[in-house]
């Protein structure tokens, strides 16, 4: 049992949220978790994940909206929590087209409550949802975190980069220890709805045709909740610190030499053909697909891939899961979950 006291964790009834939080409570750690429970998608799926973590006698609740600020100021007065997850966000790529308003809010204006609190408890160890969303425009593949951002493509991507900033400053004045992880596609079991996997595999199952935008030659950089959880995890364990090599001449984009701050890629490190992966699928299904060819989306970009090097050398980051493994344990769970 670890006596290090609680671990903050936001956006714990949400995917990636809720592994963490199993991971952490399986380990010995007791969790406070923090989440709206928003409608953005089927509530009924974040309530079934609340459900298995409130089974846990070492996980306290918090139904709260990160942009309640009196309300996250008197969850950290009571619980203290110097080790922070900080998950919790307005998800989703496209949708910050509809409702920008809702990612500053929850977002930016959420963050900064994080921020407060963290500052308030002199927090020993941040870690925070950034997205590979954040590299945009640019196209030298494998994306580098040596790699500059400043041409987001969409809303949720620029508030992405906002945390990023808002988190080195806090770093550097108040010496709040905080890495930035940078997401590429994550899927698994308990995954989102609006995500691809989701929705193939469900439209699928009811013989309805799916939409492959950018016609099917996209590309991702897919990579399993597991693997992620252990890059979480081993962020939260292995606190930032000042980067000595830091040069203010040709400054590193992902460390600084001014505050305890890094930003880090959690990928698998390799890039799969959007068709490759509906095969994969289609396998695990043992059903054909009814492709409805569609052009690339707005705010979309044609491929992502991770460069983990730096993540490898911060954290012995080792991510294993290949995608015919990961969309099996998917499928088997949606069988399950949705008795299908």
């Amino acid at each position: 049992m670890t006596t290090r006291g609680p671990v903050l964790v936001t956006g714990s009834a949400g995917f990636i949220g809720f592994h963490t939080a199993q991971r952490l409570l399986a380990r010995g750690e007791t969790v406070i978790g923090v989440d709206n429970l928003n409608t953005y998608y089927d509530p009924a799926l974040k309530h079934a994940r609340l459900e298995r973590l409130q089974a846990h006698p070492n996980y306290i609740h918090h139904t709260l909206d990160l942009a309640d600020r009196p309300g996250m100021t008197a969850q950290f007065a009571e619980h203290s929590p110097r080790r922070i997850v900080h998950l919790g966000a307005q998800a989703g790529v496209r949708y910050s087209l509809e409702q920008p308003e809702s990612y500053v809010d929850s977002n930016v204006v959420g963050f900064l409550t994080i921020l407060e609190g963290a500052r308030a408890v002199q927090a020993t160890s941040l870690v925070f949802a950034s997205t590979s969303s954040a590299f945009g425009a640019n196209g030298a593949l494998p994306f580098s975190v040596r790699q500059g951002v400043a041409h987001p493509m969409t809303v949720y991507a620029a508030t992405k980069i906002a945390n990023e900033a808002m988190a080195h400053s806090y770093a550097h004045l108040f010496g709040i220890p905080s890495t930035g992880l940078r997401f590429f596609t994550v899927y698994g079991p308990w995954g989102r709805p609006d995500m691809a996997l989701f929705k193939f595999t469900k439209a699928i199952l009811e013989g309805r045709p799916i939409d492959v935008y950018g016609h099917g030659q996209m590309e991702r950089d897919f990579t399993y909740v597991d693997d992620i959880v252990d890059g979480v995890i081993e962020a939260l364990d292995k606190p930032a610190a000042v980067d000595p090599a830091w040069d203010a001449t040709q400054p590193n984009p992902s460390t600084s030499g001014v505050a305890p701050w890094r930003i880090l890629n959690l990928g698998a490190g390799r890039r799969e053909q959007l068709m490759r992966y509906i095969e994969v699928l289609e396998d695990a299904l043992g059903q054909k697909a009814e492709l409805n060819m569609m052009p690339v989306q707005e705010g979309d970009v044609a491929r992502t891939e991770a460069d983990v090097t730096e993540t490898r050398a911060a954290l012995g980051y080792a991510p294993s899961t290949p995608i015919d493994i990961g969309v099996k344990r998917f499928v088997d769970w949606y069988r399950d979950f949705y008795q299908v």
